[in-house]
């Protein structure tokens, strides 16, 4: 049995994101007897496979699913049976392998960027108050894995912009839309435009391209 310490210690010791999800996907399922376990980082979603872009904006999404919108307005740990009644849980989710599900929060600069997320098949109990609790420290590790992992990176970086404009410039340098924006990041479009309003006057530009651009030569 997979301990929780040890746990602790291989997240922080992941060298890169894609060894941080081996680790989370392989020993958290093990340490959570989970049918399923994964690791979501919201930003990252709209460059997998359309059909699977679709599932997870819908299995994510706070007006469909009451496990994410606890997520989202709290910042903490939850499985179903805390927000939703089994048989309405059913009608949200009735496949078999997501029978029970617990997710917790990934958090940078005071906003939810991802999410753990644990599932288990029919026939399987529910998961606990005990399972919340170590998924409550274990999803600390991870977010101060993701802050140290940022300061790391050659990311855009100007004291003009708040740390929400630079997560909004860091998409716009993905070629990202206004409404994938908003997607994302679960605020309006509305939100978006007058949010790079805002930063064209503080960084003296007149165009997205020219933001970019401008940002990038700032990091250097």
């Amino acid at each position: 049995m997979v301990a929780l310490q040890a746990l602790f210690h291989g997240i922080a010791q992941a060298q890169d994101e894609q060894t941080l999800r081996s680790h989370i996907s392989a020993e958290m399922s093990e340490y959570f007897s989970a049918t399923r376990c994964g690791l979501f980082f919201f930003a990252q979603i709209p460059l997998a496979n359309s059909k699977i872009q679709k599932a997870l904006q819908i299995a994510l999404s706070p007006q469909h699913n009451p496990v994410a919108r606890y997520l989202l307005e709290r910042h903490a740990p939850v499985h179903e049976a805390l927000v939703v009644e089994p048989k309405t849980w059913k009608l949200i989710c009735p496949r078999a392998d997501h029978w029970h599900v617990m997710a917790g929060p990934i958090v940078s600069n005071g906003e939810l960027v991802g999410v753990v997320g644990l599932t288990r098949q029919q026939g399987m109990p529910a998961f606990d108050s005990q399972n919340l609790t170590d998924l409550s420290a274990l999803c600390l590790h991870i977010s101060t894995w993701v802050a140290m992992a940022q300061l790391q990176q050659p990311l855009l970086q100007t004291k003009r912009l708040t740390p929400r404009e630079m997560q909004i410039a860091s998409l716009v340098a993905q070629g990202q839309t206004n409404a994938e924006i908003s997607a994302e990041l679960w605020i309006t479009e509305n939100s978006v435009k007058q949010a790079l309003k805002r930063m064209f006057r503080k960084l003296e530009v007149s165009s997205r391209a020219h933001m970019v651009a401008k940002l990038s030569t700032v990091s250097k």
